[in-house]
């Protein structure tokens, strides 16, 4: 299996961090494409991150909320079915 890393989203061009509000998915869970995995907030909106595969989370980087940094892997790795 391949490993995939989920990073933040470009926002704006005025965003450079964001809280990760919310877990929307454990360790060990599947995650399907295009479904909701955190959910996270800056000064301008909150929103959900999808993911762009299909994968199991075996592993989160950040714990809720803390300050992610646009680019940075928020989790990692993510396992590809």
């Amino acid at each position: 299996m391949e490993k995939y890393h989920l990073k933040l989203p470009k926002m704006g061009e005025s965003v450079a961090e964001a809280t990760l509000t919310k877990w929307l998915k454990e360790v060990g869970d599947s995650i399907d494409i295009d479904e909701a995995v955190v959910e996270i907030a800056t000064d301008k909106v909150d929103s959900d991150v999808p993911s762009e595969l299909s994968g199991v989370l075996i592993e989160k980087k950040f714990s809720e909320n803390d300050k992610v940094f646009l680019g940075l892997i928020i989790f990692f790795p993510f396992l590809i079915l």
